[in-house]
C-alpha cells in the first residue's frame, strides 16, 4: 500500500534557492519574459534581487532598497531604466531575438 502525502506536509518551494548564478538568473528571467507580462517581469526581477540580496542589488543599481522593493513588487510596472539598472546589477542583460526564426 502506498502512503498518501498531504500537500500541507510538502516543503514550500523557494525559487530563490536555485538562483545561485548569473546563468540561472538569466534563464529564469528569459522564461518570464516569454510570458510577455510586465508585472511578471517586475516580480521575477524582485525574486532574483532577493536571491542575490536586495541591499546589494540596490547599492549596485543606484536605487534605494525601498525604491527597489516598490519598483519590483508583483503588480508594479517599472520604468525601463529601472529594469536595465537592476539587470546590470544582477549581471544579466535583456536580449532581443527575432520572433520567427
Amino acid at each position: 500500500m502506498t502512503k498518501k502525502i498531504k500537500i500541507a506536509d510538502l516543503p514550500e518551494f523557494d525559487i530563490t534557492e536555485h538562483l545561485d548564478s548569473e546563468q540561472a538568473i538569466a534563464e529564469y528571467i528569459t522564461i518570464v519574459l516569454e510570458e510577455n507580462d510586465p508585472a511578471a517581469l517586475a516580480d521575477a526581477l524582485g525574486v532574483a534581487a532577493r536571491a542575490r540580496g536586495m541591499s546589494e542589488i540596490a547599492k549596485q543599481s543606484g536605487l534605494t532598497r525601498e525604491a527597489l522593493y516598490k519598483a519590483l513588487r508583483p503588480d508594479a510596472h517599472p520604468r525601463f531604466d529601472t529594469i536595465s539598472r537592476v539587470c546590470a546589477a544582477l549581471g544579466v542583460k535583456l536580449v532581443a531575438q527575432p520572433v520567427h526564426s
